[in-house]
């Protein structure tokens, strides 16, 4: 994941954060749900992107056929 990725997956986050806990302060209802839905919208981008960094592990160490 590039540096601009990963940081607007953060800023979604944060930003999402921040309106849900407006939203439950104020009583304002949509205000709770959409804060939520960008903040989940951020964790899965994050989580995602972070999936993609990790090598795919192989189970075998390359040498199955030399034993």
């Amino acid at each position: 994941m590039s540096i601009w990725g990963r940081a607007k997956a953060k800023w979604d986050e944060l930003l999402g954060r921040a309106e849900e806990v407006y939203g439950q302060s104020h009583g304002d209802a949509a205000a709770t749900v959409a804060g939520e839905a960008r903040r989940l919208e951020g964790e899965a981008e994050e989580d995602q992107e972070g999936a993609e960094e990790v090598p795919e592990r192989r189970d075998d160490d390359g040498l199955a056929g030399a034993r």
